[in-house]
């Protein structure tokens, strides 16, 4: 296997600083051991004004079969069904990602001491690849690097240069040239993108294959067009990994969109514990009373919207009437304590068929949404800054428009009865708001106005007589005109 990465320079700045970005000096030629060969590092030219690093992989064919017999660990399904014949020590593939990562593992996270500034600055880039497996043919290879950045040249190779007619193989000779990507940028498109356009791995694919992925995809590949793809591919198609890393990606692409961390985002557990909170008196009473109004409106199918770990879920499960229940958070842990709790992976058939859980932000419009009967907010506004409660409302109100949605919220007049709570201090650390009474019905009014619903309210909890309830719950109720119009409309 053979790959160069090449770069034009100057005398100020000379081409073969890209010795020292590699960590492996122009005037030497180098060779690593690897699990499967020698991997061979030299520069065919090197001077100021271009140089050229080559990555030369001298694979074993004994030690590839030794070490992956079968379709156990290392058993890639070229290697296992044809043990000794194969393209492994001729075409790009993981082998040569993997002896990529070994080799110039420095140069992958953009470490370079001696030129910092080098390292974290654009380069102009030609890496070319003279027989790489493309399943999916050109088109895909641009499909696949063309999104980052890169002028992409994919020439098919012949099957037989005699026999034309015989059409072209599943290889291409690969030139990718650029001016805007640092050398660790192009590294890291090459490490994930190798083996997913050879579509296999050499060795088991294990969970720590996400963390892989997902670091080598940083900044890049949660918005990449070709996303799915990607990780699917890149994972060998492990439904269980891909699903973990997508997750992931959606969490990446939702903070970003949101301008903050991923943390600041998935806290809907605790991070001080991994066990689950003891449900507090007020936390099932405030749980039955939406119960019962759900019941009461008759609604069949519903949204838990910032469901977190799952309690409401399971507890409308167990009511035969409530026929399909959907819970949705932006916590991907969050969710998986929820699917932990309620043993998705060992439930029946048709217990299952009533449930599904996925990962959403309530601050966006989701068509999956769209349909259901009712939606409950439950203890969920108050963890918004206010500029954002207009993106909910619409998103629910505007958008979803479930006949009913059921509001409920901390009453703040209540938290003078609470004798360990600090005059002053909101109930939970995360709360960006704590409503009156009388705040929170004028919100809610206007909610209603403004997008053809009724509104009521109702205590929660012990309803003090100076102070009120300590949960407020609005139940709002789609007009039967607004419900007529917009069945017309569909």
């Amino acid at each position: 296997m053979f790959l160069t990465i090449s770069t034009r320079g100057t005398a100020a700045l000379p081409a073969t600083d890209l010795g020292y970005l590699l960590h492996k000096h122009p005037g030497k030629a180098q060779k690593f051991s690897t699990s499967y060969g020698t991997a061979h590092v030299f520069y065919p030219e090197a001077d100021a004004e271009r140089c050229t690093a080559a990555l030369l992989l001298e694979v074993d064919p004994l030690a590839l079969v030794r070490r992956g017999k079968g379709k156990g660990r290392g058993g890639a399904p070229d290697a296992a069904l044809a043990q000794y014949v194969n393209d492994r020590p001729y075409a790009a593939s993981s082998l040569l990602a993997v002896a990529l990562s070994a080799v110039f593992s420095s140069a992958l996270r953009g470490v370079c001491a001696a030129r910092p500034e080098r390292a974290a600055a654009p380069l102009p880039l030609r890496v070319e690849v003279p027989a790489l497996p493309a399943r999916g043919g050109p088109d895909l290879v641009r499909g696949l690097f063309e999104p980052l950045g890169w002028n992409v040249t994919a020439e098919p190779v012949a099957l037989d240069g005699e026999f034309p007619e015989w059409g072209d193989s599943r290889y291409v000779r690969l030139v990718l040239e650029s001016e805007a990507l640092t050398l660790a940028e192009a590294l890291r498109h090459l490490y994930v993108l190798l083996p997913v356009l050879d579509d296999a791995k050499h060795y088991w694919v294990s969970s720590d294959e996400v963390d892989k992925l997902l670091r080598a995809g940083d900044g890049w590949l949660a918005g990449h067009p070709e996303q799915q793809l990607i990780t699917s591919r890149y994972l060998s198609r492990r439904w269980s990994l891909t699903r973990a890393a997508t997750e992931r990606l959606e969490l990446a692409r939702l903070a970003e969109a949101d301008d903050s961390q991923v943390e600041a985002i998935d806290n809907a557990v605790e991070p001080e514990t991994g066990t689950e909170e003891k449900p507090t008196p007020l936390a099932v009473r405030r749980r039955d009373a939406i119960i019962e109004a759900l019941r009461a409106c008759g609604a069949a199918r519903v949204l838990d919207l910032g469901c977190g770990q799952g309690r409401l879920v399971q507890e409308l499960l167990k009511d035969a009437r409530f026929t399909e229940v959907a819970g949705v958070d932006v916590s991907v842990r969050a969710l998986t304590i929820a699917a932990r709790r309620l043993k998705l992976d060992r439930m029946g058939e048709r217990q299952a068929s009533r449930v599904q859980l996925f990962q959403g932000s309530l601050a966006y419009t989701d068509k999956r949404l769209k349909g259901y009967d009712a939606a409950v907010l439950s203890e969920v506004i108050e963890h918004l800054d206010l500029p954002r409660l207009p993106a909910l409302e619409y998103a629910v109100f505007g958008h979803a428009r479930p006949r009913t949605v059921l509001v409920t919220t901390p009453n703040v007049e209540y938290n003078v009865r609470w004798e360990s709570l600090p005059a002053g201090h909101v109930r939970h650390g995360d709360h960006r708001f704590e409503w009156t009474r009388e705040q929170f019905r004028t919100w809610a009014g206007a909610v209603a106005e403004r997008h053809g619903y009724g509104v009521g309210f109702r205590p929660v909890g012990p309803d003090d007589p100076e102070v009120g309830p300590p949960t407020q719950m609005a139940v709002f109720t789609l007009h039967t005109h607004a419900n007529e119009k917009e069945a017309k409309a569909a």
